[in-house]
């Protein structure tokens, strides 16, 4: 304890005494748990390690974090972190018969959803879940769950059988000795729900045998009728006698009252309030008829553009944007109160991704489609059209850290690691397990038991990394022809299904019709479409046709050379052409030569990935594909295209088709921080070079 001192006594619990003490080192307070060990039973000795252990393997913002233990005065000392503004049970004894308000309930409900979530996704039961576990931070804001004195850490799917925990949340299964799993947390998490509602008990009696018997009925007084049906609902679910019954976790998030209350969360936990003025935004733009439903946008002030698009972010960030008939670069407007650091492009989308986690949709002023003709001025390759840029509708109150388009769907995913989707849905990439179209972004509810670190948009499936119990997975879903899911089959999944690899995953790819995966250790797997051996799959043969390969059903190692001993870094496709950027900074192209888009006129006997002689004194940083051309990225801040040359799709005023890569003109005071191609145009976003470089 030499390193702590002691201030006061806050607490007495089963095991021992709990103080309040200061961190020496840096004047922090934090809560010591005091566990006389001599005197302990075997049992009672292994609760008290079992905390520790548990408080160790947990790491969330809602759960009482663990620093340190250690052995003194044969005791066991746990410090662990202070929460200032007491539990939930004094929050709401102190209330007398003031009731919440609905959102604050669902405010801290969530909390305790998000924080459980995390001990389940260690195979951990809390066992003990009520108000008195239940802690506040200072302002009453945040909640931390915490005493995990009896939680059991299940090594398996096998159901716990000691009956724990305070009676007055024990579940059915426990009054009746039987086994009983997560769903008892649901129980107690019930339980806790109504107390918020009611401020009192769900479950009380003057002795035991009366509280198992009221438990036993289920029967409860019903909340007050201010409430809405949904939480009433809700409750109601949770408490089911038949555990079978009871929703899972997900289930429970993926309620319309949870997930509008998680969504809030975002935006309310850490909010610093200001005085900023907040910018205008005009009634809601309506899509035409004509236009493909991709998502519903709020209407923004429109921008001007090319300086006047450079003065509102400092000079600092520019949006370009060629293509559509569009022959070279043009500037796209930001608002002013956006730096875009990413961007995105699908069939008819342009996004881009603000540095504080909002979407960019630029079109039209007219909004008579959101294709890039519309939006870039179709119909004169040099007039200028109205261009707009708005915030995507659904998405206030998240912070969004990556978008990717398909063709006519979107996929955002929020700093949390939650997959929204909206657009055309029917191909079942939208993931919500039908094919119906979605208008506002839309939880994939499939994925909400893990978190997504990444995403990809085909043209018409999608995949993601996912991670659960620090485990990554690959999972892919939507049109599943050609075998471009990598499921061993042809079907189309609109839910996202885990795909068997074997390897540790590092990034991933979705093709127009085919999917590939880099692993951890550079190596190159694809399936799905070999067209023109886009993917590099066709095997050796003696016949020119017989080691053809069409299409590969499941993920498979690419070992056509150089890529057999070189690391893959990134890789995009295009319609039947590929190109991959090396970890040593090299591009190589492989698949069809129609349009010049592999970057050389090839001979009829080169078919594997080939190095561009173009850059052999060039380290490439950034490479895309669009349908039928690549845009490359040098190191020292060149762009470079080639490929098709049509409705220009390179990004110079020559609308003819170009067989080696050649510079764009383009303003060399940026450096190009995030590019996307798709279909005929590109987007890609610079920062001026001038002003301090924002971290990538």
């Amino acid at each position: 304890m030499e390193k702590y001192e002691k201030i006061r006594i806050v607490g007495r619990g089963a095991y021992g005494i709990v103080y309040l003490c200061r961190r020496l080192a840096d004047d922090h307070l934090v809560i010591i748990k005091q566990i006389p060990i001599e005197e302990m039973t075997r049992e009672e000795r292994q609760a008290a390690l079992n905390e520790v252990k548990v408080l160790s393997m947990l790491n969330h913002p809602n759960i009482i974090a663990y620093y340190d233990s250690f052995l003194e005065d044969k005791a066991l000392m746990i410090c662990m972190e202070y929460a200032q503004g007491g539990t939930i049970f004094e929050y709401l004894q102190n209330r007398g018969d003031v009731l919440l308000e609905e959102e604050e309930i669902l405010r801290l409900f969530v909390q305790i959803i998000l924080s459980l979530q995390h001990v389940h996704s260690h195979n951990i039961l809390h066992r003990d879940l009520k108000t008195q576990n239940i802690m506040l931070c200072k302002k009453k804001v945040v909640v931390k769950i915490g005493d995990f004195g009896i939680a059991k850490v299940l090594s398996s799917k096998s159901k716990a059988n000691t009956v724990v925990g305070t009676p007055c949340y024990i579940s059915p299964e426990l009054c009746e000795g039987k086994p009983y799993n997560q769903k008892s947390d649901i129980w107690a998490l019930g339980c806790v729900l109504y107390e918020l509602a009611t401020l009192q008990r769900a479950f009380e009696a003057s002795n035991l045998p009366a509280l198992v018997l009221k438990i036993m009925r289920g029967t409860f007084a019903p909340i007050s009728p201010r409430y809405s049906e949904d939480l009433k609902q809700l409750i109601l679910s949770m408490l089911h006698l038949d555990p079978n019954q009871r929703p899972t976790l997900t289930q429970v998030m993926s309620q319309p009252i949870v997930v509008h209350a998680l969504i809030n969360l975002q935006t309310d936990i850490g909010r610093v309030r200001c005085n900023s003025r907040t910018l205008p935004f005009p009634s809601r733009f309506v899509f035409s008829r004509s236009a493909p439903s991709v998502g519903s946008l709020r209407g923004g002030a429109s921008f001007a553009e090319g300086a006047a698009a450079e003065k509102s972010t400092g000079g600092r960030l520019v949006v370009f944007s060629w293509g559509g008939r569009i022959l070279t670069p043009q500037t796209l407007p930001i608002p002013a109160d956006a730096s875009v650091t990413e961007v995105a492009c699908g069939r008819m989308q342009k996004l881009g991704l603000t540095e504080d986690g909002r979407v960019i949709a630029w079109h039209s002023a007219s909004m008579s489609s959101l294709d890039g003709s519309s939006i870039l001025g179709a119909g004169s390759a040099r007039r200028e059209a109205a261009v707009v840029s708005s915030y995507v509708e659904g998405l206030s109150g998240v912070t969004i850290k990556q978008v990717a388009c398909g063709d006519l769907f979107t996929a955002c995913l929020t700093d949390r690691g939650i997959l929204m989707t909206f657009g055309n849905g029917v191909n079942g990439a939208l993931g919500h397990g039908d094919y119906n179209d979605v208008a506002q972004p839309k939880i994939v509810e499939a994925l909400l038991h893990t978190s997504v670190n990444r995403v990809s948009c085909g043209a018409c499936h999608m995949a993601a990394i996912a991670v659960d119990n620090d485990v990554s997975s690959l999972c892919t879903w939507g049109r599943g022809d050609n075998g471009r899911l990598g499921l061993g089959n042809l079907t189309t999944h609109p839910v996202p299904q885990t795909v068997s690899f074997k390897h540790k995953l590092k990034k991933m790819y979705c093709g127009t019709d085919c999917t590939v995966v880099i692993s951890e250790n550079g190596r190159l797997f694809a399936c799905g479409s070999n067209r023109c051996n886009k993917l590099g799959l066709d095997k050796k043969s003696e016949s020119a046709t017989s080691g053809l390969v069409e299409d590969v059903l499941n993920f498979t190692l690419v070992t056509v050379p150089p890529l057999d001993v070189q690391k893959v870094k990134a890789v995009a496709m295009g319609t039947s052409h590929t190109a991959i950027l090396t970890e040593k900074g090299e591009c190589l192209t492989m698949g069809s030569n129609s349009f010049g888009q592999l970057g050389y006129r090839r001979d009829a006997a080169l078919k594997g990935p080939q190095p561009l002689a173009a850059f052999s004194a060039k380290t490439i940083d950034l490479v895309q594909c669009g349908d039928t051309f690549v845009v490359a990225i040098t190191s020292d801040g060149e762009v470079y295209t080639w490929g098709k040359g049509k409705r220009g799709r390179l990004g110079r005023a020559l609308e003819e088709d170009c067989f080696e890569p050649t510079p764009v003109p383009f303003d060399a005071r940026y450096a190009v921080e995030s590019l996307c191609c798709s279909h005929g145009h590109t987007l890609m976003a610079a920062c001026n070079k001038s002003m301090v470089p924002r971290k990538k």
